[in-house]
């Protein structure tokens, strides 16, 4: 008997062990745990950490097989503009206003651009223009701070 309980619970704990694994279909695997983030995501968070020597031919490379992408561009824009290549950022920032004219963080960060180069005017044509998109978002309440910080 004593054999017979033994055989019982290890059939029951094998059954435990496979009804409680995840179940995948033919050919599929579990990509969530192993995706690779995307080139944009890591230029990101390349930027986000604050190496924006590196970050610059990442996005240069992103923004040259994707030219339409606006995100990238206007984070291209930002990386030139904190490394002081302030032409650079212009011309980066123009792009993704011409992929996308309402995008609001090419909007505020053209308008800190605008803050630094001391054209206040055009900052403040930029926070209008966020205004009248979004409101008080979080794009405009940051370009007011900067051009109040900026005292103009």
């Amino acid at each position: 008997m004593p054999h017979a309980v033994i055989t019982l619970i290890i059939a029951v704990l094998s059954f435990c062990s496979i009804a409680a694994a995840p179940a995948f279909a033919v050919g599929t695997e579990d990509e969530s745990a192993t995706a690779a983030p995307s080139p944009y995501e890591e230029a990101k968070a390349t930027v986000d950490s604050g190496n924006y020597t590196a970050a610059l031919p990442m996005l240069a490379g992103l923004t040259q097989n994707d030219p339409q992408n606006a995100n990238a561009w206007n984070l291209l824009g930002f990386t030139n503009r904190k490394l002081g290549n302030m032409d650079d950022a212009a011309q980066a920032y123009a792009a993704a206003l011409r992929i996308n004219p309402d995008h609001r963080g090419a909007l505020e960060y053209q308008g800190e651009l605008y803050i630094q180069i001391g054209q206040p005017e055009k900052a403040r044509a930029n926070a209008a223009r966020l205004n009248s998109l979004c409101g008080t978002c979080e794009e405009y309440e940051d370009l007011e701070a900067a051009l109040k910080a900026a005292g103009v």
